[in-house]
């Protein structure tokens, strides 16, 4: 199909917000923060469940600026941030950025529908002049002297770089029982819907400050879930796209086999406009069905149930089934193959790539040089054992044979082999637009004693395969948002989107956070 040009593709996101393509406003509970809907500063914007096609009308018409929102934002970040921790740091030039953006827009010369807009990213990537640790005292003394390719790319788009956010130190990949979202620069961060529930890692952090409204998008990165859990646990979208397709360069690696980084926010919409500048890629005739309201009429997708997490998951996703047959889908119940040998070969591979690619990375920071010295660092350095003391992991991959070591090679290509399979046979053998399974469980309480509850297989074989995968909301169990995971072939990205878009039409379960302090046994539901 011809592709079309970004102004086309912005005209009609642009009407399909207005009309049926993003989930309609629910009502809010009295308790926890200000929402910031009809803000003063900003008459008749709902940040909640504002888009950025909408945004970017009102800076065309005049009646918004880049400056007015991002103050916005800020003044969010200082009311509501002390209370979850999600963002580490703000970015001093922020407004400067917005006014620079404000002049473009007053010259009808905006770069795109991300100029003007407010994005949060994770502190492992690389941003010029700004502090970027990973969440590491390790790497918090210098700031990195160049951005990361994907922060040029947003930059090039005339996006406002508001901040850092908070993550799983070394993105959940330093020991055995971590914390997810606990790092030594930043502290806990904490699940706006219950605030002593976890928020899942290892972009934590961006989820969270999504969910609370602290940006309009944030940038998440995963090896295997750290995009599309939190997504899912904060009740926000997540976009991990197909490997290759946004730079790896300037992140803080764990593999280079499967890492990438990607986008999330509010809402569908939202997602693929800022995937569309992460990857540099032109968008295709099948984002326009993003503003479809019957975009789910005759797409068969296969229901991955999970049951190992738990019988409440399995409710929300019987409903969800319902809800997509009665939007005109087929679907069908189906058991991707491979499973138990893809997890004996993927943890093995990890630690081998970790140990060269963090080897190659260090060198471009001021700290430790290798893995063996930042071993040695976090020995020596008490604050990082302040909620968990391990380091298993750092030591089992100084440990792991190279990457030229035949038995590793002969691993990764298996694993590799047996988790596209996975994906194309079941989705071949039923016929498949997609496969789609719950994201993750309800929201465990945070425990640095314990660490994670994190047997959560469904990002799995979309991430180790290198496939696109999507967390949408789907539902909540007793306050605890659930996401919806769809996973397609290897580069179907934008059409992985356009379904999104659909199901999160259909589904409408996107609400605010309460920032309730705990929940009983016998909570509400």
């Amino acid at each position: 199909m011809r592709k079309r040009s970004v102004i086309t593709l912005f005209a009609a996101l642009v009407a399909g917000s207005l009309c049926a393509g993003v989930p309609q406003p629910r009502a809010r509970a009295a308790d926890g923060p200000p929402p910031g809907a009809g803000s003063p500063a900003l008459p008749g914007v709902d940040l909640d469940t504002v888009t950025i096609p909408e945004l970017q009308a009102r800076m065309t018409h005049g009646s918004l600026t880049s400056s007015a929102l991002t103050a916005a934002y800020l003044a969010r970040i200082e009311a509501i941030n002390p209370t979850i921790h999600a963002v580490l740091r703000t970015d001093p030039t922020a407004l400067r950025q917005a006014a620079a953006s404000d002049a473009r827009h007053r010259r009808g010369e905006p770069r795109g529908p991300l100029d003007g807009i407010p994005v949060l990213v994770k502190d492992n990537v690389d941003t010029r002049g700004l502090a970027s640790t990973a969440g590491s005292l390790a790497l918090a003394g210098s700031p990195p002297d160049r951005d990361a390719a994907l922060v040029t790319r947003l930059r090039d788009a005339g996006a406002v770089i508001l901040g850092k956010t908070n993550l799983s130190e070394w993105a959940n990949f330093r020991a055995d029982k971590p914390t997810s979202g606990w790092s030594a620069v930043g502290g806990q961060t904490h699940n706006p819907f219950v605030l002593d529930r976890n928020p899942c890692g290892s972009s934590a952090g961006s989820a969270a400050a999504l969910a609370a409204s602290l940006a309009q998008v944030a940038i998440g990165s995963e090896t295997d879930g750290s995009i599309v859990c939190p997504s899912g646990m904060n009740g926000v979208v997540g976009h991990k796209p197909s490997l290759g397709l946004v730079s790896q360069s300037g992140i803080v690696p764990i593999s280079a086999e499967q890492d990438t980084a990607g986008p999330m926010a509010r809402n569908v919409i939202d997602t693929a406009l800022a995937f569309q500048v992460l990857s540099g890629r032109e968008p295709t005739t099948a984002q326009g069905s993003l503003a479809h309201p019957d975009g789910l009429r005759g797409k068969r997708i296969g229901l991955w149930r999970l049951p190992e997490l738990g019988p409440d998951v399995d409710v929300v996703l019987s409903r969800t089934a319902d809800a997509l047959r009665h939007a005109g889908a087929e679907v069908v119940e189906v058991t991707p193959p491979y499973q138990k040998r893809i997890a004996e070969l993927e943890f093995p591979a990890l630690l081998s790539e970790f140990h060269r690619d963090i080897d190659a990375y260090l060198p471009t920071r001021k700290g430790p040089q290798s893995l063996a010295e930042l071993i040695a660092f976090n020995r020596s350095h008490p604050a990082e054992h302040t909620c968990f003391a391990g380091q298993e992991l750092f030591e089992k991959a100084l440990a792991a044979p190279p990457t030229t070591d035949p038995k590793y090679r002969a691993g990764r290509a298996e694993l590799a082999d047996l988790s596209r399979r996975s994906i194309d046979e079941t989705m071949a053998a039923h016929h498949l637009d997609a496969i789609a399974a719950p994201t993750n469980p309800p929201a465990w309480t945070t425990d640095c004693a314990r660490g994670d509850n994190d047997v959560i297989p469904s990002s799995t074989p979309a991430a180790v395969s290198g496939y696109p995968s999507l967390s949408v909301p789907a539902g909540t169990v007793r306050q605890l948002p659930v996401g919806l995971l769809l996973m397609a072939g290897n580069h179907q990205d934008e059409r992985l989107l356009a379904l999104g878009a659909a199901v999160e039409h259909r589904l409408h379960a996107w609400r605010a956070p309460r920032y309730l302090p705990t929940l009983g046994s016998d909570g509400p539901r």
